[in-house]
C-alpha cells in the first residue's frame, strides 16, 4: 500500500517537471509579496472620544466621522468606542488610538503621557466653553453659596466641563465640595448628570453647557423639575490630539492630511458634513495648538488631579 502510495505520486507532473516547480515557487513569492503589501496598506487607523454623553450621540458623531476620514484620506478608519475617559487616555498612550476627540483635561493627559502628541483642532465654541450648575427648582438655589449643604453630582471625575472646571469656580467662591456638601456624585457623563437632577436624586449638579443647551432645546429635560442657574466664565475645552506615531506608521504627511480632512469640514456644504457637525454641535472646526491647554493644566495641577 505504502509503494503503491508513493508510485501514484511519482507521476505527478508537477513532481516529474521541474520547470512547473519553479513556477509555483515564483506565484507563491508573488502572492507573499502581495499578501505582505496588502498587509502594510490595509493597516487600521482608530480614532475615539471620551464617552461624555449617550452612546447613541457617540456612534452618530464618530462612525460618520472615520467613513468620512477614510473617503478624504484613502485610509482604513475605523472608531473605536471606549467604556470611559481613562481608557481613552490609556489607549492613546499605548499607541491603539491614533487620534482622539479630548476634552481639555483628557487631552492634557493624554498629551503628557505621549511625547509628540500634537493638538490640531477644535471647534470655534471650544475656544470660549463654559459649564452650567443646574438645581431642582423650588429648593432656593440660586448661587454658588446655596449649595452649601446639599447633594452634588459632578460628570466623570476626568471631565473638563462637568468637573475640574466647576471644582475650579467653586474654589474660587470659598467652597470645597467635600467638606461643604452633604454628598458628592459622579455620575460619569453629562447626560447622566442632568437626569440626577431631574429625578430628584441629587439636589444639584454640573455639566457641559453645550450639552445642557441641546437637551433643553430638544425638549430632552423637564424644565418644570430642573433649570440652570449659573454659568462660569470661559475657558478652552475640547480638541483633537494626534499621536506622534502617524506618520511612522501610516506614511509621510499622514498627520497633516488628517488635520486638513477635519478642517475642511463645514455644515454649510450639506450632505455628510452637516450630519457630522450636527453631532458635534458646531458648525465647523478651527486650528488649536498645545500652548492654548496650559491654563487648564494648571488648574489640574493646582486641584492635585495632575501631580507629575
Amino acid at each position: 500500500m505504502g509503494e503503491g502510495s508513493t508510485s501514484m505520486h511519482s507521476k505527478h507532473p508537477l513532481v516529474s517537471n521541474p520547470f512547473s516547480w519553479f513556477w509555483v515557487m515564483v506565484l507563491g513569492l508573488v502572492v507573499f509579496a502581495g499578501a505582505c503589501s496588502s498587509g502594510s496598506g490595509d493597516k487600521t487607523l482608530y480614532i475615539a472620544g471620551i464617552p461624555d454623553q449617550d452612546i447613541s450621540v457617540l456612534e452618530a458623531r464618530f462612525d460618520k466621522l472615520a467613513d468620512y476620514l477614510s473617503e478624504e484620506t484613502g485610509l482604513d478608519v475605523q472608531y473605536l468606542p471606549s467604556v470611559d475617559y481613562a481608557a481613552v487616555v490609556i489607549g492613546f498612550r499605548q499607541g491603539d488610538i491614533h487620534l482622539a476627540w479630548y476634552g481639555g483635561l483628557t487631552g492634557v493627559q493624554a498629551r503628557l503621557a505621549t511625547s509628540g502628541a500634537q493638538a490640531l483642532a477644535q471647534r470655534e465654541e471650544d475656544a470660549a466653553f463654559h459649564s452650567v450648575f443646574i438645581a431642582r427648582k423650588g429648593l432656593g438655589i440660586k448661587s454658588l453659596e446655596d449649595l452649601k449643604g446639599r447633594r452634588v453630582t459632578f460628570g466623570s471625575e476626568s471631565s473638563t466641563s462637568g468637573n475640574l472646571m466647576p471644582r475650579s469656580f467653586l474654589a474660587q467662591a470659598g467652597i470645597a465640595p467635600e467638606d461643604d456638601f452633604s454628598a458628592v456624585n459622579y455620575s460619569g457623563s453629562h447626560d447622566k448628570t442632568w437626569k440626577l437632577v431631574e429625578t430628584g436624586s441629587f439636589e444639584a449638579g454640573a455639566l457641559n453647557a453645550v450639552v445642557w443647551q441641546k437637551r433643553v432645546e430638544d425638549g430632552s429635560v423637564d424644565i418644570s423639575k430642573v433649570e440652570a442657574f449659573y454659568t462660569t466664565p470661559p475657558y478652552f475645552d475640547y480638541h483633537w490630539l494626534a499621536n506622534s506615531t502617524l506618520d511612522s506608521e501610516f506614511g509621510r504627511g499622514t498627520m497633516e492630511k488628517l488635520h486638513l480632512s477635519i478642517l475642511g469640514l463645514n455644515s454649510a456644504d450639506g450632505g455628510i458634513e452637516q450630519e457630522i457637525m450636527a453631532a458635534f454641535d458646531s458648525d465647523r472646526f478651527i486650528s488649536t495648538n498645545n500652548d492654548n491647554y496650559s491654563a487648564i493644566e494648571q488648574v489640574a495641577r493646582d486641584l492635585g488631579i495632575i501631580e507629575n
